[in-house]
């Protein structure tokens, strides 16, 4: 057996991070999300004669898209890059993909989105955790990817 099959074994058989400590960390990165989208939003407010873009708004359809893709880039480029937002960093934790050496744009694209439908089906993609041997939620399940506690590496 190879290293990266070594490491890809290891990382399929381990179980995963807990839900309160993924919680713990989407919170921390939801702070520092909100912070890049409030300027983003300050700037639209600007550009719209200091009015909110509110729907209706000719801005509006601009401004959805645009919050919807820093969001995804936020995620995509720290999963990209060492598999650990600034959030996941914090609590230790560490994406890894469970059937190749690095995450891509694929990857994290079908993450993002199955993400989203984990937390908008009032969060049963993160219940799901609790009856998956390795705590896995739908997105990682989809993605096949797991976070793994660095802690116990």
């Amino acid at each position: 057996m190879t290293k990266t099959e070594n490491s890809q074994a290891a990382t399929t058989l381990q179980p995963g991070v807990g839900l309160f400590r993924r919680l713990f960390a989407i919170f921390y990165d939801c702070f520092l999300l909100l912070a890049i989208l409030f300027v983003v939003s300050g700037i639209a407010t600007a550009l719209n004669q200091g009015m909110a873009v509110e729907p209706g708004n000719t801005l509006y359809p601009l401004m959805v898209f645009l919050i919807f893709s820093l969001s995804y880039l936020y995620f995509a480029w720290f999963w990209m890059h060492g598999g650990q937002s600034l959030g996941m960093k914090t609590w230790q934790i560490q994406l890894r993909s469970v059937e190749q050496n690095h995450i891509d744009w694929k990857i994290v694209a079908i993450r993002f989105v199955t993400a989203i439908f984990s937390w908008g089906l009032g969060g049963l993609g993160y219940l799901w955790s609790f009856y998956d041997k390795q705590n896995r939620c739908w997105h990682d399940i989809s993605s096949k990817t797991i976070l793994v506690d660095l802690r116990k590496s």
